[in-house]
C-alpha cells in the first residue's frame, strides 16, 4: 500500500494551526504529527508543503450539478473538475434536475450516474414534493443527506406550497430538511408591481421583486413548523441580516435548527447588479450592502453554522434578459474556497473559523463518517493552499461546463494548489491529474 507524506505544512483543524505533517496510508490518514522532521526515504510519495496550509477537503452541502436532463450547462464529470479544482472534495447535489429525484428510482439512477463520473465525493438529497412524503419512510438514512424543500418557486419549479403537506414533510421525517425559503404569493404580487411591458423587469428589480419580506416570512414559517414538529431544519443560502434573527449563537450540537450562507450572498450586493448584470441573478436574490455585511459579520459567530456555494451553472445565452427572464444561479464551486480565504485577509473570519464552516460543521451537521477533519482513520479529503500567489480568473482555467464566472478579472491571493480525494491526488498546480479517479458516496450515521 502507498504511503504517502505531506511534510513541512500548516496544518489548520479543529481550531488552531501548528507547523506539523501528515501520514496517508492508501484512502485513509494514518498519522498527524506536529512539528517533526521525517526520513522521507520511508514513503513512496513525498510533497513538500514548505509555505503552504493544509485544510480538511471542503463539503459542499449545496450543489447544483445539472444532470440527469441538463447537461448541457453542466454534468457531474465537468462539476465535479470545479469542485477538484477549488479544494471541495464532497459535494451533495440538489434534486430540481429532469427528472427531478422525487421518487426512489429517480435518486438511485442519479447516485449510479455520480458514482460513474463524479472525480469528488458525493451524495444526493431527496427532493420534497406536496405528495410524495409517504416515501420519506423508504430511504436510506446512511446515504440520504436529507430532504431538500422548496417553500418558493425556483429553477425547476418544485413549489411546496399546501400548508397541509409542509406540515406532513415536518413531522414525516427525522432526516434534516433543508429549505429555500421564499414566499411566493409577496413575489407574485412583487413581479406584477415591477413587470414591464415586455414582461420582464429591470435586473435591479430583482431583490425587491424576491424581498427582505419574502425571505423573512417563509423562513419564520420553516422555523415555526420545525418547532412544532421538532424537526432538523437546515436554512439555506440565508441572504437577508433579518433572517439571522430566526437563529441562535448556540454550538452546533445543541442546534434543531440551523442556517446557511452561501458565496453569491457573502460576495456580492445589489450594487453589482450595474456592472454584472444578471451574472449575479439568483434566487434568493443577492440584497443590500448591509445584508451582506451582517453575513459576513455573522459568519464569526454561531449563527450560521455552513457556508457553501448553491453552485448554479447556466449557459451565459440563459442569463440573457432582466429580473424575470434571465435564469437564476451562478457557478461558484471552483473559487469558493479562494473567496473565503479573501475574507480571511480582510480580517472578517480566522482560517480556522473557516474550516470550521466549510469542513467542519457540514461533517458534524449532516453526521458525515470519516470526513471534514484531519485525524487518524479518516479518509484522506484535503486541500493544500498557498498565500501569496495572486492570480486573474479567467475564462482559460474555469472547469465548469458553463463557461464562465461572475468572478471573471477578479484577483485572489490564495491559490489552491493540491486537492486530495481519498488519498488520490486529483488536482495538482493548475491540473486536473487523476480524470479517471471516482469519487465515493458519503455514508451518514
Amino acid at each position: 500500500m502507498e504511503r504517502m507524506l505531506i511534510n513541512n505544512v500548516m496544518i489548520v483543524n479543529e481550531g488552531r494551526q501548528f507547523n506539523g505533517a501528515v501520514i496517508i496510508e492508501g484512502e485513509c490518514i494514518v498519522a498527524v504529527v506536529e512539528g517533526q522532521v521525517f526520513n522521507e526515504t520511508d514513503f513512496s510519495n513525498k510533497i513538500d508543503g514548505n509555505g503552504c496550509y493544509l485544510l480538511p477537503g471542503v463539503i459542499d452541502e449545496h450543489v447544483h450539478v445539472r444532470d440527469p436532463g441538463l447537461t448541457h450547462k453542466a454534468d457531474i464529470s465537468s462539476e465535479s473538475r470545479a469542485a477538484a479544482a477549488g479544494g471541495v472534495t464532497s459535494v451533495m447535489d440538489m434534486p430540481n434536475t429532469n427528472p427531478q429525484t422525487t421518487t426512489l428510482e429517480a435518486w438511485q439512477n442519479k447516485m449510479d450516474n455520480f458514482a460513474q463520473h463524479s472525480l469528488v465525493n458525493f451524495s444526493c438529497y431527496f427532493g420534497a414534493t406536496n405528495t410524495n412524503y409517504p416515501l420519506f419512510s423508504q430511504l436510506d438514512k446512511s446515504q440520504v443527506p436529507g430532504i431538500k424543500l422548496f417553500m418558493g418557486s425556483s429553477t425547476g419549479n418544485m413549489l411546496v406550497d399546501r400548508k397541509d403537506s409542509l406540515r406532513h414533510i415536518f413531522h414525516g421525517t427525522d432526516l434534516l430538511i433543508m429549505a429555500h425559503c421564499e414566499d411566493q404569493n409577496i413575489i407574485s404580487e412583487n413581479t406584477r408591481r415591477y413587470k414591464n411591458a415586455d414582461g420582464d423587469a429591470d435586473i435591479s428589480k430583482h431583490p425587491l421583486i424576491r424581498s427582505e419580506e419574502a425571505c423573512w416570512l417563509s423562513s419564520k414559517l420553516a422555523v415555526e413548523l420545525a418547532q412544532e414538529a421538532n424537526a432538523r431544519l437546515h436554512i439555506a443560502h440565508i441572504s437577508t441580516a433579518r433572517e439571522l434573527d430566526l437563529l441562535t449563537d448556540e454550538p452546533l450540537q445543541n442546534k434543531r435548527i440551523t442556517g446557511e450562507v452561501c458565496i453569491s450572498h457573502l460576495m456580492f450586493n445589489d450594487i453589482d447588479y450595474q456592472t454584472l448584470g444578471a451574472r449575479v441573478k439568483c434566487n434568493p436574490a443577492v440584497k443590500t450592502i448591509t445584508d451582506q455585511t451582517a453575513l459576513q459579520q455573522a459568519l464569526s459567530s454561531d449563527f450560521i453554522d455552513t457556508v457553501a456555494t448553491d453552485h448554479a451553472p447556466h449557459l451565459l445565452s440563459e442569463k440573457q434578459g432582466g429580473a424575470l427572464k434571465a435564469m437564476s444561479g451562478m457557478p461558484t464551486i471552483q473559487f469558493s474556497l479562494n473567496c473565503m480565504l479573501e475574507l480571511v485577509d480582510k480580517g472578517i473570519i480566522s482560517i480556522e473559523t473557516l474550516v470550521q464552516k466549510m469542513c467542519h460543521n457540514p461533517a458534524q451537521l449532516y453526521h458525515i463518517q470519516n470526513r471534514g477533519f484531519i485525524r487518524p482513520g479518516y479518509q484522506a479529503d484535503l486541500v493544500l493552499v498557498r498565500p501569496h500567489m495572486p492570480f486573474t480568473v479567467n475564462p482559460s482555467i474555469l472547469q465548469s461546463k458553463c463557461g464562465w464566472s461572475p468572478l471573471e478579472g477578479h484577483v485572489f491571493d490564495w491559490q489552491i494548489e493540491r486537492t486530495f480525494v481519498n488519498g488520490q491526488q486529483v488536482y495538482a498546480l493548475g491540473n486536473i491529474v487523476a480524470d479517471s479517479t471516482k469519487g465515493q458516496s458519503l455514508k451518514f450515521k
